[in-house]
């Protein structure tokens, strides 16, 4: 005979089914606090190697970066040193025409010292205010030609215009060549000139008052050292080079067209 249990008392089959599923809900919970504390262990540890590498790639660059102003700074000295050794034998020489190319060459070597310093015053930054950064390389090229009493730098350019260094450093050098050639086939005038673009972009150039530009020129046969830098510059860069008479039909014009 079956017997109903009282009112309001717990079947034991109940109790025994609570009770097997809390043991499993512990135990899941013990299995994931488990996994947890494990993964969490491993994080920590791969954080830690990270963290060890980082350490270890900031003391590589600073090291490189020593290393890197080390070289420059021998760099320099050397160059100085070889502008005075080419100055002294310029002036020692007993032949004009000796003493005369001695003189280009320390200047030209002396020109590449500024032209070193005044792009690593630039180390870091993402852009240059172009007009003083081009009125500062004319007023060295100009310091540095006058004691031949014969190069005039005329400086024309528009407002300021914030150049990415990518394009604005390698333009640096393109002028210095564009100067110093300027200088060698002109009489006593270069004109500098940087404004915008009639298609857009800007428009860069140099010209003398020199003799006329031979007939059927082209820079791009040129195999003057020079025109090597220029041209390499301006493919850089993704410019064109330009050439022609100056104003008044007179001497010649380069100039770099870029975007």
């Amino acid at each position: 005979m079956h017997i109903d249990s009282p009112k309001g008392s717990i079947d034991p089959r109940a109790g025994s089914e609570f009770g097997m599923l809390a043991a499993r809900s512990v135990a899941s919970y013990e299995l994931e606090l488990f996994q947890y504390r494990n993964i969490e262990a491993r994080l920590r540890e791969a954080l830690a190697q990270h963290k060890a590498l980082l350490d270890q790639k900031d003391a590589f660059l600073q090291q490189q970066a020593l290393l890197s102003r080390e070289a420059d700074h021998r760099l320099m000295n050397d160059l100085q040193m070889i502008v005075s050794l080419l100055s002294l034998q310029s002036r020692g020489s007993g032949n004009s025409e000796t003493a005369g190319q001695l003189k280009v060459a320390a200047d030209r070597v002396g020109m590449i010292v500024r032209l070193h310093q005044r792009l690593h015053s630039h180390d870091g930054a993402q852009t240059i205010a172009f007009k003083q950064y081009l009125k500062e390389l004319c007023l060295d090229f100009s310091v540095m030609t006058s004691a031949g009493g014969k190069v005039d730098v005329i400086f024309d350019t528009e407002d300021n215009v914030e150049l990415p260094a990518a394009v604005g450093i390698p333009l640096g050098f393109v002028v210095n060549e564009l100067l110093t050639n300027a200088a060698k086939h002109g009489m006593n005038r270069i004109t500098v000139k940087f404004e915008a673009g009639t298609g857009g972009g800007y428009e860069l150039s140099v010209s003398n008052d020199g003799a006329p530009l031979p007939e059927n020129f082209d820079p791009m046969a040129g195999r003057g050292l020079g025109m090597k830098i220029i041209r390499s510059f301006v493919d850089r860069i993704g410019g064109r080079l330009r050439f022609g008479c100056g104003d008044g039909n007179r001497g010649a014009r380069f100039t770099v067209m870029f975007s």
